[in-house]
C-alpha cells in the first residue's frame, strides 16, 4: 500500500481480510489445503478451488481461479479481496504481488487487475444508492469514498469536502459500517440513507449532532458494507480514485488533489 495513510479507523469487528497475514506466515506457505481437490477444465485451469483455501485449520472462502501469467501458477482470489498465488494442487502458495519487468519497468499485476475489478464493481452502484457532494462548476475527477458516521477520521476528511468541491473533485460516499449492521455506525448510516436531503444529513451527522428521521426505510448500507468487505477494505476512510487505486485512510487536500493529476 502508498505510505500515505496519515489515519484509518479499523472495523471493530474483525473482518475475515485481516487473518491472511498472520495465518499465512512467510511468503511461500507449502501444505495447504484446497477444499474440494484440484480438479482442471479443459483450459486446465483448476475449476473445484473455488470452494474455500484451509491454512492452520482455518477456511478462507475462495472467489475465483484463474491461470496467472506465470505457467503452473494460478491467481486465487478470496472473498475479502485479497490475492493469491498456487500451483494446481494447492500444495504451495504464495503471498503478494505479481510483478512483470518490462524492459527494467516493474509493472504490478495483481494491482492493475484489482484496479481493474474494484472499478467494475463501483461501476454498478447507482448515483441514486450513494451519497454525492457534487462540485458547483465542472466536475475534474470522481472519487468513491467508504465512510463510517463514527469513524473520526471520515470526519476530518468530510470537513475538507468543501474545498475538495471547490477544486472540482465529486465526491460519492459509500457506506462502510465499521463495527457491522447491528452497530450504531450502521443505524447513522441507513438514517442519512432514509433522510430527504442526504447530504445535509450527512454533513450534520459528521458534525456529531442528531438528525431528525427514522432508519427504517429500505437502504443499500448493508450491500454496501458487503461490497466493501469484497473489495478487501479493512477500515475507513477508503478511497477509489478513478483509475481504480484504493487509498486506505485520510489524506490532505493537497496531496489528494496532486494524487488525482489536478494542480492545486
Amino acid at each position: 500500500m502508498p505510505n500515505i495513510i496519515q489515519g484509518a479507523e479499523l472495523p471493530m469487528s474483525k473482518l475475515p481480510a485481516l487473518s491472511i497475514r498472520s495465518l499465512l506466515t512467510g511468503t511461500l506457505l507449502a501444505g495447504a489445503v484446497l477444499a474440494q481437490g484440484a480438479q482442471a477444465d479443459d483450459a486446465g485451469v483448476p475449476k473445484d478451488l473455488t470452494d474455500h483455501l484451509v491454512v492452520n485449520g482455518q477456511s478462507m472462502p475462495v472467489r475465483s481461479v484463474e491461470a496467472s501469467p506465470v505457467s503452473g501458477l494460478y491467481e486465487v482470489q478470496l472473498e475479502g479481496g485479497q490475492t493469491l498465488y498456487s500451483d494446481r494442487e494447492g500444495k504451495y502458495l504464495l503471498v503478494g504481488d505479481l510483478y512483470r519487468n518490462d524492459s527494467g519497468q516493474m509493472v504490478n499485476l495483481t494491482e492493475q487487475k484489482q484496479q481493474q475489478q474494484r472499478l467494475a464493481l463501483l461501476e454498478q452502484v447507482p448515483d441514486k444508492d450513494t451519497v454525492v457532494f457534487r462540485p458547483a462548476g465542472k466536475v475534474k475527477a470522481v472519487i468513491n469514498v467508504f465512510t463510517d458516521t463514527t469513524c473520526p477520521y471520515c470526519r476530518k476528511f468530510h470537513e475538507e469536502v468543501p474545498e475538495l468541491n471547490k477544486r472540482g473533485v465529486e465526491v460519492r460516499y459509500l457506506a462502510f459500517p465499521r463495527a457491522g449492521m447491528q452497530g450504531e455506525g450502521a443505524r447513522e448510516l441507513n438514517q442519512v440513507w432514509c433522510s430527504d436531503n442526504r447530504t445535509e444529513a450527512m454533513t450534520t451527522i459528521k458534525k456529531d449532532k442528531k438528525i431528525k428521521g427514522g432508519a427504517s426505510c429500505d437502504t443499500p448500507v448493508e450491500a454496501q458494507f458487503a461490497l466493501g468487505k469484497q473489495i478487501g477494505i479493512q477500515g475507513t476512510p477508503a478511497l477509489i480514485l478513478p483509475d481504480g487505486r484504493m487509498i486506505p485512510g485520510y489524506v490532505p487536500v493537497d496531496r489528494l488533489v496532486s494524487m488525482l493529476g489536478l494542480k492545486n
